[in-house]
């Protein structure tokens, strides 16, 4: 038997409608806020979120701010239909998909930026970018009044620049991080992946077994400039036509390391085609 379909909203009040009833029950509220084009990888952040809290919103919304060329704009999937059915199969109980006069009405004119963090890797790459994403999000946190949000690690910087200006702002959310979902070859997911060739597939899973392996070469002794030179070239090697950064940095800050650390993680970002791809990882033994 089909899953019933989800309820949708789209507007500030309705959610706060809808949430504010749920309150009224003693209901907690996770969050999960997307731009659609739904995988696995978000379907594992309900299931996070369904363990935590008695209701559990997805977002839906292209959000203009934070995409720095307006061809990738233009061009990224909207499947509404099918991630909302996505959605009431995964158990969510409610999708809030507004448009963009209900984010960014006339007049609008307040721009949450945060320092530190956000400097360099994807921020340096896309300017403005991680503007849009603390913007939204935090108009996405009052909107819902939710008690959690839940974000893959995938998308490493992003979840520190959101930690950041939450502990800052001092919302009362708690942010839930979460483990990135990878196909059996370890391509770490994205809803980026549906714009890569039959071809470019095969060269994707590069990225991670450069991660792998150089963060094996890291614990082994190797050094930093070392491993890094070499993982940019085996990745150009690959057939990506750019690599915009591979890079080791402390976990908790986004510092750049030149030397091993406790906390340290390699992040790496190329372009097969058109298509952007992002991944990181943790170096450690286990």
């Amino acid at each position: 038997m089909p899953s019933a379909a989800v309820d949708i909203v789209r507007t500030v009040e309705d959610l706060r409608s809808e949430v504010g009833s749920w309150r009224a029950g003693g209901l907690t509220v996770g969050l999960i806020p997307t731009m659609g084009a739904l995988h696995a990888g978000h379907l594992s952040l309900v299931r996070a979120a369904l363990d935590r809290y008695d209701r559990v919103v997805a977002t839906l919304f292209v959000n203009p701010r934070q995409f720095d060329r307006p061809e990738d704009l233009a061009k990224y999937p909207r499947t509404e239909d099918d991630d909302a059915a996505k959605l009431a199969e995964a158990k969510a109980h409610l999708l809030y998909a507004p448009n963009v006069g209900e984010i960014y009405p006339e007049g609008y004119s307040t721009n949450i930026s945060v320092s530190g963090v956000s400097a360099g890797l994807c921020g340096g790459d896309r300017p403005g970018h991680f503007d849009g994403v603390a913007t939204v999000c935090t108009k996405l946190f009052l909107q819902s009044g939710a008690d959690g949000a839940f974000f893959g690690e995938k998308d490493f910087q992003q979840l520190r620049v959101v930690q950041r200006f939450v502990g800052d702002l001092n919302i009362p959310i708690v942010i839930h991080p979460c483990a990135t979902v990878r196909e059996k070859d370890g391509l770490a997911l994205s809803s980026r992946n549906k714009n890569l060739t039959a071809e470019m597939r095969t060269r994707a899973p590069t990225i991670y077994n450069t991660l792998r392996g150089a963060a094996k070469k890291l614990l082994d002794g190797s050094t930093v400039d070392a491993v890094l030179a070499e993982g940019t070239e085996k990745i150009r090697s690959a057939g990506f036509e750019k690599v915009d950064y591979f890079e080791l940095r402390d976990a908790d800050n986004l510092q750049p390391l030149d030397c091993l650390q406790p906390n340290s993680r390699l992040f790496a970002a190329a372009w097969l085609g058109p298509v952007r791809l992002i991944d990181n990882i943790a170096v450690t033994n286990s």
